[in-house]
């Protein structure tokens, strides 16, 4: 066996090993946001040139035969990239609409797996911070926060009925990964009971898997995770919690423990932010502390009650 051909095809494998993982990626992510055409071309025009002067020197062997898988493994590579181009298209339709009509003076939110354009005073811009939850979640008004504490962000709440881990990466995928967002706050795990007390690691990997496709479409996107409401100090509660915040630490993201949330005070939070104003500074708060003001709102104001969410007051 030819000791430089055996060389060159172990380079070869090497370099070609993560494509076929970037295909997988790619396609359960769903959009081609984070994908560069030109550059997956380059490696193709990279593989056709190798295989030309493998051809011109009449070296048939299986070192071409690499050549070829790679070069197919990589054109699919192109293949998902416009699968996908055409899901960010299919996205863009259901926000925007495919009518030329103004979108001016319009808010997107999610209500049972439908998007309801409502009449807003703006539309989100491009330092949105999104709200992605359930039940409880959806009941958050993020136009009366935004109003009330001046965020120097829009919130956007896309919050929707019973969202559950099982769902919220399809969901996510359809109705929120093509808004251009800076930071996502993620209330998920009440759906999810069952299934960490039967299967705690499907539950550690759903969330991953989800936290994996927001990063895909949104590297620089900011990150805080939730805990979940335990005034019972039910133990399965907790230890799902405790989950929740180890999955936080590993994906360097933020945790907003709800224990807390009946001691915050979102009044406080804005009051040092209208000082640092007067004094001339443009203060935009971290997603930690816009986290922290709809978290501790919704605790004063939004109440649970037989499985029925209720506006205080």
């Amino acid at each position: 066996m030819n000791l430089s051909n055996l060389l060159e095809s172990g380079m070869l494998v090497c370099f070609g090993f993560s494509w076929p993982i970037n295909v997988v990626k790619a396609y359960r992510a769903g959009t081609a946001k984070s994908t560069s055409l030109a550059f997956i071309l380059l490696i193709i025009t990279g593989y056709v040139a190798g295989i030309c002067a493998k051809l011109n020197n009449h070296q048939y062997n299986y070192v071409l035969a690499v050549y070829f898988l790679n070069l197919v493994i990589v054109m699919t590579n192109v293949l998902v990239y416009f699968r996908n181009r055409a899901l960010d298209k299919k996205r863009e339709e259901v926000f925007m609409g495919s009518n030329n009509t103004t979108k001016a003076n319009k808010v997107v939110y999610a209500h049972e797996e439908q998007i309801i354009l409502a009449d807003e005073k703006k539309e989100p811009s491009v330092s949105s911070m999104v709200l992605l939850g359930g039940t409880y979640d959806k009941e958050i008004p993020a136009a009366k926060i935004n109003d009330e504490f001046e965020l120097e962000t829009d919130l956007v709440n896309t919050s929707t009925f019973a969202l559950s881990l099982k769902n919220a990466k399809e969901y996510f995928k359809k109705y929120v990964a093509s808004i251009n967002v800076e930071g996502i706050i993620l209330h998920l795990g009440e759906e999810d009971k069952d299934l960490f007390a039967t299967n705690p690691t499907e539950f550690d990997n759903l969330y991953l898997s989800l936290l994996s496709t927001i990063k895909m479409v949104n590297k620089k996107c900011s990150l805080a995770l939730v805990s979940l409401d335990n005034p019972k100090n039910d133990a399965l509660v907790a230890e799902m919690n405790r989950h929740i915040e180890g999955i936080a630490s590993s994906e360097q993201a933020d945790f907003i423990n709800l224990e807390s949330a009946t001691l915050w005070n979102p009044k406080a939070t804005k009051a040092s932010s209208d000082f640092a104003r007067s004094m001339g500074l443009n203060v935009k708060k971290p997603i930690y502390d816009v986290a922290k003001i709809v978290y501790s709102y919704a605790a004063q104001n939004i109440a649970h009650d037989a499985g029925r969410l209720n506006i205080a007051g």
